[in-house]
């Protein structure tokens, strides 16, 4: 994940917790990895954000559940050997398989703001399939959007075994389906439309985020019949509330007999009992960075233990 700012709900539900869910499951390890080297692909101008969003970073993953006795978790630029495959991986990738890359033509045009016409933009999908392929993994979560991405890393690593034998597992996509939560204003939650519910996010802060939320526009006034269906207000009472609060509200705005003010508060208060055990661990790791340090520390030591192995491995069928 890269490390472009706090976490929110989104993040959480699209990744993190498909994360927890792998992590402790016997027929996976897992690693999970801090990519601040992917970062300045498009933040190269403006790198003194990186490292405080990086600790802040791993400071939600630790208290949304992720457990560094279950999982390992780094970051990208202790593991120098990530740079050292990126740059052999690169020698052998084709350029019209970078320039295919539906995402890069994607972010060139919607990121007009940043000058994204660099080589470390358009190959940072080789040195996504170094982060991957350094731990021969055998599947990478994803979600259907990111399927490119991981057929590009596939596509290296046969070329690579085409060419000096079978060293890299061909990694599968393991596709996992993510509850799409909107913003506060009804577009993709982002951080940078300024739309997002952060998962540190409690109290008054939460509270007037949640009522500015958009609703069904058919309902100008109390009165109006609603359409639950259309509201986002009501996408995230499927997720935080129990199922017969859901039935309840449902019917209730079919019948314009339960308002979007209502609504609203029933929403933070559910939302704040199912966050309230997160933020007490987001308060623990806050006042004990050290705590912090030392997860990240031994995460990096396994990590650069197993990628030294493998890259003694590439030199050897590489001859250097």
């Amino acid at each position: 994940m890269r490390p472009t700012g706090r976490l929110h709900l989104g993040n959480f539900h699209g990744a993190l917790s498909n994360w927890l869910e792998m992590q402790s499951r016997q027929d996976y390890e897992c690693f999970y990895f801090v990519a601040d080297w992917h970062a300045l692909t498009s933040d190269y101008a403006n790198p003194e954000q990186i490292g405080e969003y990086s600790r802040a970073m791993v400071i939600d993953w630790l208290s949304a559940g992720l457990d560094p006795a279950k999982c390992t978790l780094f970051v990208q630029s202790a593991i120098k050997e990530h740079a050292e495959l990126f740059v052999l991986l690169s020698m052998l990738t084709p350029l019209a398989w970078l320039e295919r890359n539906p995402t890069y033509k994607e972010m060139k045009e919607e990121l007009i703001n940043k000058d994204l016409s660099t080589f470390g933009f358009l190959g940072y999908p080789v040195l996504q399939a170094a982060d991957i392929l350094i731990y021969k993994a055998n599947c990478v979560p994803v979600g259907i959007d990111q399927l490119p991405h991981i057929e590009l890393t596939r596509e290296i690593a046969r070329r690579f075994n085409f060419l000096y034998g079978d060293l890299f597992p061909v990694p599968d996509p393991l596709l996992t389906a993510f509850p799409k939560l909107l913003g506060t204003d009804g577009r993709k939650m982002s951080k940078s439309y300024e739309n997002s519910i952060y998962i540190s996010d409690r109290g008054t802060t939460l509270q007037k985020k949640i009522e500015n939320m958009f609703t069904d526009p058919q309902r100008a006034r109390r009165s109006d019949p609603g359409r639950p269906e259309l509201c986002n207000v009501f996408a995230f009472h499927k997720i935080y509330s129990e199922p017969s609060l859901v039935a309840e509200l449902k019917n209730g705005c079919a019948s314009a007999s339960v308002g979007c003010r209502e609504c609203k508060k029933r929403l933070f208060d559910n939302l704040s009992k199912a966050m309230a055990p997160l933020h007490e661990r987001l308060d623990y790791y806050n006042a004990h960075p050290q705590e912090v340090e030392a997860v990240l520390a031994k995460g990096n030591a396994q990590a650069r233990s197993i990628a030294q192995a493998t890259m003694g491995q590439v030199r050897a069928v590489l001859q250097i």
